[in-house]
């Protein structure tokens, strides 16, 4: 379980950082897998990212994450080969509108806490110093359930919240679920209409971020 679990964090940290090179641009590519954060800058202090996941914890959650790999229909002859390999490897994260979690990714998911206790958590360690200090500090969580506009409002909000008192502080919150990436800005003086963008990711991107993630850790 123990070996499963540290596989799978590596798969979602360079899946992080693929997603935020290529959609964000190349000042993410050079990130290195660290820890305390989770990705850093080659000079340890330009950029910093801590990558976790969020989840409720119910039945209902858990039935979800159980779920066979079937179901999964590729359209080609490619799509069926880059499928097996997944499959063969025990990834799924995000296949079929995110219904689909693989063998390896399970223990990964059942450790995680809903996302407002998560984010103490980690707004906490933040501001104790856990992850040192960087240029820009960001966080990017993994939320299975489908996140609408208002709930990234509230989330974002909360965490301004959180931390406003803090020496050390966020700047990027980064909520990602299968087929968006938000964006949140949480510097100071900027008005709420401008800290939230969200970037869509297409299936043929999901593919490439998924199998690129796994190629990185087989």
């Amino acid at each position: 379980m123990a070996a499963f679990r540290k596989y799978g964090t590596c798969f979602f940290e360079q899946y992080a950082k693929i997603s935020l090179s290529e959609i964000l641009g190349s000042s993410f590519v050079d990130l290195e897998n660290r820890d305390r954060p989770d990705l850093q800058s080659p000079d340890r202090k330009s950029i910093g990212i801590e990558v976790t996941r969020a989840m409720e914890q119910n039945k209902e959650a858990a039935a979800s994450l159980l779920k066979e790999m079937s179901g999964i229909r590729p359209r080609n002859d490619d799509e069926e080969d880059e499928m097996a390999r997944i499959v063969e490897n025990g990834y799924g994260f995000g296949l079929q509108e995110g219904r689909y979690i693989g063998i390896r990714e399970l223990p990964y998911w059942s450790m995680a806490l809903p996302l407002k206790r998560i984010l103490q958590s980690k707004v906490s360690k933040a501001g104790n110093g856990f992850y040192g200090t960087f240029d820009r500090l960001g966080l990017y969580v993994f939320c299975k359930d489908d996140l609408t506009d208002e709930k990234v409002r509230k989330t974002l909000r909360y965490v301004m919240d959180l931390q406003k008192f803090q020496d050390i502080r966020y700047n990027r919150l980064y909520l990602s679920e299968v087929s968006n990436l938000y964006v949140c800005n949480l510097d100071d003086g900027l008005s709420p209409d401008s800290r939230i963008i969200r970037f869509p990711i297409l299936p043929e991107q999901r593919s490439h971020f998924y199998l690129e993630a796994l190629r990185l850790h087989i």
